[in-house]
């Protein structure tokens, strides 16, 4: 399995129905694109300094369907609004535990 994991800081001017409607369109992603085995998104509930936002944890069965879900339209719409409305992304791609040996 490949765990994708992308968190989101949002510019300080975006309000919080565009941070829950961006959240919303996230969760949407499972249903339209049928690599994705578990998608979850959500909002950051403990407000540290180092926190971000949003975040967002997918799996896959493989990097070949991470790229089909990268590349896929609907996939590009979000990414693209979470490139507006963020002033910071980060995200990491790893092999779960049976896989890193």
């Amino acid at each position: 399995m490949l765990i994708h994991i992308v968190c989101w800081k949002y510019k300080p001017q975006i309000p919080d129905s565009i941070r829950r409607e961006h959240i919303r369109q996230l969760n949407s992603l499972a249903a339209v694109i049928p690599e994705v085995l578990e998608l979850q998104a959500g909002a950051d509930i403990i407000g540290l300094e180092r926190s971000f936002d949003t975040g967002l944890f997918a799996r896959f069965s493989d990097r070949e369907a991470l790229d089909v879900y990268t590349n896929h339209p609907k996939h590009l719409e979000i990414a693209a609004m979470g490139k507006q409305i963020a002033e910071r992304v980060v995200s990491v791609d790893f092999l779960s535990d049976e896989e890193n040996g």
